[in-house]
This record gives structure tokens, C-alpha cells and sequence, in this order.
């Protein structure tokens, strides 16, 4: 029996069998509806009070958050960034700026007036964390109290004795000793400062609890002991968890909490991706902007991001300088840095640069040399990055030797293979270029874009965790700095979220 995974219209196709062999094929197309929605929706994008519950809209069904008096807030913040259209589509008159909410690690949290999901059900509860220092305590993202314990029922939280995200199953046997259940992310040391998208599956009938991180499955599923498991009576908990005693809560989270929602049954692996994807509509994915620098409004040797509400600033090295246009580098040691990591290199993220080749340097350049334009560094490597590989040189009557050479999206490897995506056409040293990449993690494939255009195909591509720094101009590879790009790079962005369509690729990132 085939049970689809996701709602959506499904084509199966049918060839009958006789003595005399194979008939000929017939398809039936069947529309599977939409399960169950959520029953728990919270976007904290109120001005201000509770963070209402948007998955209904009949007041006396809400569960509304309420934020505490210190130490929570909202803020610009938020996993959806700029909302430039509707679920529909329709552009929006106005832009709305999304907000978070923002708890700072000792005392904010915000909680509803009472339980949320029944426990002993399927269920699935979600959420967008943002940690905004390394933990020096348990942080807590979502929790829910279980019948007469003292530990939360379930938690999804990051543990500083694993250095891993983990949800977490809680009860207490009959004598009153307290067992755990833990679901456990595949890689330890997440990096902080960036948007991850967490989930927690129990499914009733399976009797197994499992984490999802940034859309994908964590391990094995875990099995859950038997008999009937305990009802969680305590409200749903946003930023803490419970401690040694009733009420006395522990593991305040540090950082940003978004998007936070909660369902009734247990979302397939296929439906847990799509929600990773947070997509506004068919056209659009939500994006915020986790960086934005304008060289050409920065004067010294530094370039301030203003834009994002983020606040990495950007330094220059080497013999980097400013032209009043962008950064211009002499392909030897010039660049410029920002402390890293701007997004989860294992969770979907777009960036883009507008870039002008110096020409005359990369002609002295050997063929085989590949540049950096920007990119993401892991503890030892590339993560990620655009680059310019030089190909071959030819003659030209105006101008002499040329080098001629194509765009790249994606990781060098140690070995100096390449894998990722590359340029359909040759790199234009004419005129400044706009370079866009998008890693969308759920389907595993890398893009990349020159000006509005698609290059070549979706290609397959394993994400690098990646907790170091982010480069303009070099890259590290082998465990040190090097491939240097004589360019002039201006206008860089990153944001979290893959942007969905060539059509949004063309409005945001060519504005």
C-alpha cells in the first residue's frame, strides 16, 4: 500500500499482465487534501501584548503567549524578514518587516496559560532559533511540563554536556524516578548567531520520538518505552524549561525564537522539509537578511552593515581599499572579513555581490587558478562560495592577452576538485556582474545566478558545516588562507532562507 507523503495531486500508473504479456500503460491522477493544520501558530509580530496563536481565529480556541515583564521583546529580528507579498502572491503595497521574539538568556520567556499539545498523541512541534552566544548553560527552545514532574515532558533544547540540539522525552515511573528519551542531532557544536530550523516528531503509532534539523531527520528514530505515556498538563514553555522543582525554571534561552508551531499528528519527513522551507506562497520563501554591507558609502577600513539589524562589520586587510564604488583587491593579500558564520551552512541561504574582474592582474594569474569572491569558511576548509576559476587566455586585437575563465557556486574541495555549479558562459571582465547563490538544504542542491539569469542546473551538493569566518576576496582551504581575487566587489548580502524563484531572485537580490 503506498501512503502519500504529502498532500497534492498524485499520478499512478498502471500496466496489466496477461499470457500474452504487457498490456499498455494507463495513469489515474488523485488529489490528496491537506491533513489536519496546525493547532498551535505563534509569528510574534504583534506591537505589543501576547503573541496571539494564529492558528484560529476564534478567540475562546487561542493559546496565546504571553511574553514576561523583563527580559523578552520584540524586535526586527524575525525568520520571515521583509514580506514584500501575500500568500496569494500579490505584491504588497508596503513591505512589512517581520519581528521575533528576543529573550535574553537569565530571565525572558514567554508561555501560554496552559498545555497545548496533548501528549499522548502524535504530535509535532516546531520552531526557528537563533542563539546569540555560545551557551554556557542548557538553552531551552520549547518545552511543555509533563503530569507531576518536575522536568519538562518534552524539550527541544541544546545541550552543553553533548554540544548538540536534542529533543527530549521526560516522565516518571511509579515510584517516582525519572527517565529520558533523547532524540540527538547527527553533529555536535552547532554555530551560534544563526537562524536553524528545529522539530520534534513523536508518533504515537510507531511509539518513537525523532529530531529534525534544518528539514532533515537526526539519527534513527527512538524508541519509546512501553505503556501509555504521560500527559504533559504544564503550559507550552517559549525560551525555558522546567528545573528540580515545580515551577522553577531553568535553561533560559539566549537569542531569538520564531515561527513557532505546533500540530496534532506527526508531520512525514516530506512535509517537515516543506515547513523548512518556509515559503510564503508558490513564488516566494521567507529571507531575512542577515547582512548587508554598501562599500561604496564606507570610508577607512571598515564597512558597517546598518541594513540587516544584525551589526557584522566588514575588515578590510592586506591592501584592500575603497574606492567610493567598492572593495578593491590586488589578488595577492588583499580582502576583507566578518566574523563568522553569517548563516547555517547546513540550512538554506541565498547571497549575492555585484563584481567587476580586474582583467590586467588575473592575466598573470597560471590557468587553473581559482579566486574567491566570497564564501563561508569551515574549521578547516571552504564551506561555501562564489569563485572565478581562470580557464585559458586568448588574444585580443584592443586589448592583448586576455584571461577567459567562468563563475562557480559552491565548495573547493582539499584536493582541488570543485563541487558545485558553474557558469554557463565565460565571465564578463567588461562591466561589474551581478553573482547570486542559493543553497536550498532540503533538496540538497546548490544554484547559482549571473544578473537575473539561471546558470546551468539545480546541482546536487552535501552542506559543510562551517562555524568559522566569513571572507570577501580569499578563501581558506587546506586549513589556510589563500586563493586571493584581484576584483572590485561592492554591495554584498546573505540571508538566511533559499529564495524560491527566479522571480524573487530578480526582485530582491537585483533591487
Amino acid at each position: 500500500m503506498f501512503t502519500p507523503p504529502t498532500s497534492g495531486t498524485f499520478t499512478v500508473f498502471v500496466r496489466a499482465e496477461d499470457s500474452l504479456g504487457w498490456g499498455a500503460q494507463n495513469s489515474v491522477d488523485f488529489l490528496v487534501a491537506e491533513g489536519p493544520g496546525p493547532i498551535g501558530q505563534w509569528h510574534f509580530d504583534e506591537a505589543s501584548g501576547a503573541a496571539l496563536d494564529t492558528s484560529t481565529t476564534v478567540a475562546a480556541e487561542q493559546d496565546n503567549a504571553s511574553l514576561s515583564s523583563s527580559g523578552a521583546s520584540r524586535d526586527g529580528r524575525g525568520r520571515r524578514g521583509v514580506l514584500t507579498h501575500d500568500a496569494s502572491g500579490a505584491e504588497l503595497a508596503t513591505p512589512v518587516t517581520d519581528t521575533g521574539l528576543t529573550v535574553d538568556g537569565s530571565a525572558g520567556y514567554a508561555a501560554t496559560s496552559g498545555p497545548v499539545v496533548e501528549a499522548r498523541s502524535s504530535y509535532t512541534v516546531e520552531a526557528w532559533a537563533r542563539m546569540a552566544t555560545t551557551p554556557t548553560h542548557n538553552y531551552v527552545v520549547l518545552s511543555q511540563t509533563g503530569s507531576g514532574s518536575t522536568q519538562p515532558g518534552f524539550a527541544i533544547y541544546y545541550s552543553t554536556a553533548g554540544s548538540k540540539w536534542i529533543f527530549n522525552w521526560h516522565w516518571t515511573d511509579a515510584v517516582g524516578t525519572a527517565h529520558f528519551v533523547r532524540s540527538v542531532a547527527d553533529s555536535a557544536s552547532p554555530p551560534v548567531k544563526v537562524w536553524t530550523h528545529l522539530a520534534g516528531v513523536y508518533d504515537a503509532k510507531a511509539h518513537t520520538i525523532q529530531l529534525y534539523v534544518n528539514g532533515k531527520a537526526q539519527g534513527s528514530p527512538q524508541a519509546m518505552p512501553s505503556g501509555e505515556p504521560e500527559a504533559d498538563t504544564g503550559p507550552l514553555e517559549f525560551g525555558r524549561g522546567n528545573g528540580s522543582a515545580p515551577g522553577a525554571f531553568t535553561d533560559y534561552f539566549n537569542g531569538q525564537i520564531d515561527e513557532v508551531t505546533v500540530w496534532q499528528q506527526a508531520l512525514s519527513p516530506e512535509s517537515l522539509a516543506t515547513e523548512a522551507r518556509l515559503k510564503t506562497n508558490d513564488s516566494y520563501a521567507a529571507a531575512e537578511l542577515m547582512a548587508a554591507w554598501d562599500p561604496s558609502a564606507a570610508t577607512g577600513t571598515t564597512v558597517a552593515d546598518t541594513t540587516s539589524g544584525y551589526g557584522s562589520l566588514l575588515t578590510l586587510s592586506g591592501g584592500a581599499s575603497l574606492d567610493g564604488t567598492g572593495i578593491v583587491m590586488d589578488g595577492t593579500d588583499d580582502a576583507a572579513t566578518a566574523a563568522g558564520p553569517l548563516v547555517d551552512d547546513t540550512g538554506s541561504f541565498t547571497a549575492t555581490t555585484a563584481i567587476q574582474l580586474d582583467s590586467t592582474a588575473l592575466a598573470a594569474k597560471p590557468v587553473g587558478y581559482m579566486g574567491q569572491v566570497l564564501g563561508q569558511r569551515s574549521s578547516d576548509g571552504s564551506a561555501w562560495g562564489l569563485w572565478y576559476e581562470l580557464t585559458g587566455t586568448e588574444d585580443d586585437p584592443e586589448n592583448g592577452t586576455v584571461p577567459v575563465g567562468y563563475w562557480h557556486f559552491g565548495r573547493l574541495n582539499a584536493d582541488g576538485s570543485f563541487t558545485g555549479v558553474v557558469s554557463d558562459y565565460t565571465a564578463d571582465l567588461g562591466s561589474a556582474v551581478r553573482l547570486t547563490g542559493v543553497f536550498d538544504a532540503q533538496s540538497g542542491t546548490v544554484s547559482l545566478y549571473v544578473g537575473d539569469a539561471q546558470n546551468g542546473d539545480a546541482t546536487a551538493y552535501t552542506a559543510t558545516p562551517g562555524t568559522g569566518d566569513f571572507a570577501v576576496g580569499k578563501a581558506y582551504v587546506n586549513s589556510a588562507w589563500g586563493h586571493y581575487l584581484p576584483a572590485t566587489v561592492s554591495d554584498i548580502r546573505v540571508w538566511a532562507g533559499a529564495m524560491a524563484s527566479q522571480e524573487q531572485i530578480a526582485e530582491t537580490v537585483g533591487d
